[in-house]
């Protein structure tokens, strides 16, 4: 790349006091494979490789998130640890009790006050802790990743938002996943509102982005196409079948390509070629929006496909062909000795398609 194609890179250092996190996998309490470290990684790579340049996230607001989130999320996420602490609670909050549909039957439920004791009605799972910088960091995520999309909207053809904590698990009034705000939601929505008619997401986690489905499923106007672990073998298990195509206006418009473990590169780039056609036929207008994961790569801890490092580079190109712009939201991925040079990879691949 030349220097005029410098690659724009948002990142902000509100994610290094989302730290000490644990999570309770199996009824074992271990530490969180989302970690701070991860994201120091890939910035560290990012700039030591020079076609790279970083900058601050600005500040949007709580707008564009209540466009996507309900209030009383927001309002649970920014007091839970205020109000835990103040009760003399020490370490990470994880619910232990969880507000299923199956509790309520046809009795009224009303929420306690306390900050521990209400999440478990917005929280899905015990891997997602909260501690005191988390709500602020989460905040930045939003930033990192709707400052990245304002760089596309003004003119580069691509532009990174390393994000952390990652987003697409969170839904409008549900938190978990090690997601608290669907930050590639909220950017698509951004858009939406901004002045475009359509709008693509493309999801290359190893997860099923739930949250996101969740959000756009009765929407026309949003494509959600989404590669990821079949959820009869991967998290989160309950969602991500061919079957689900969306509700009522978004019929169709949510696309799931579900991939068994294993999956090398030959499966899984006929699989995005795929999602690429479906893309290409629903002629979006606006950037599309990369939901990007590396827990896709072979070393993975929590993942089970096949993917190597050097496999980025052709995804990132494959993507790129053709594109109005792209805005990359940094999701999972979580070997950490890998994300660096995978996500230079990736990158690189990307920034020479769109040329």
């Amino acid at each position: 790349m030349e220097a005029a194609s410098v690659v724009p890179v948002v990142a902000s250092d509100a994610h290094l006091a989302h730290s000490g996190l644990t999570e309770v996998v199996a009824g074992r309490t271990v530490p969180c494979y989302e970690s701070p470290e991860r994201a120091e990684a890939i910035l560290a790579a990012l700039q030591a490789d020079g076609r790279f340049s970083i900058r601050s996230p600005d500040d949007h607001g709580s707008a564009p998130i209540l466009a996507v989130h309900d209030a009383e999320l927001i309002e649970v996420l920014e007091n839970a640890w205020p109000l835990a602490a103040a009760a003399g609670h020490q370490g990470p909050l994880i619910p232990d009790t969880f507000l299923l549909s199956a509790y309520p039957g046809p009795m009224p439920t009303a929420l306690p006050r306390g900050g521990l004791e209400r999440l478990g009605a917005f929280c899905f799972d015990t891997a997602t802790p909260i501690v005191g910088g988390s709500y602020a960091a989460a905040r930045a995520a939003v930033d990192v990743a709707l400052t990245a999309a304002q760089q596309v909207v003004d003119g580069a053809p691509l532009a990174y938002g390393l994000c952390r904590p990652p987003g697409h698990h969170a839904a409008r009034r549900m938190y978990g996943g090690y997601c608290f705000f669907n930050n590639a939601a909220i950017v698509a929505e951004w858009l939406r509102r901004a002045r475009f008619e359509r709008v693509a997401i493309l999801d290359i986690d190893y997860h099923h982005g739930n949250g996101t489905q969740q959000l756009f499923w009765e929407r026309g106007d949003v494509l959600y196409v989404s590669l990821h672990a079949d959820p009869e073998h991967g998290y989160p298990y309950f969602s991500g079948r061919v079957a689900e195509t969306g509700g009522g206006p978004g019929e169709g418009a949510t696309v799931n390509i579900p991939l068994p473990p294993g999956t090398e590169l030959a499966r899984y780039a006929e699989a995005l070629d795929a999602a690429l056609r479906r893309i290409d036929a629903f002629a979006p207008d606006a950037p599309l929006v990369v939901s990007l994961g590396f827990d896709t790569h072979v070393a993975d801890p929590i993942g089970g496909f096949s993917l190597q490092t050097p496999d980025y580079v052709r995804l990132g190109d494959r993507i790129g062909h053709g594109r109005r712009g792209v805005v990359v939201v940094q999701e999972g991925g979580y070997a950490v000795e890998v994300l660096g040079e995978s996500a230079v990879g990736f990158l690189g691949g990307l920034a020479t398609s769109l040329g």
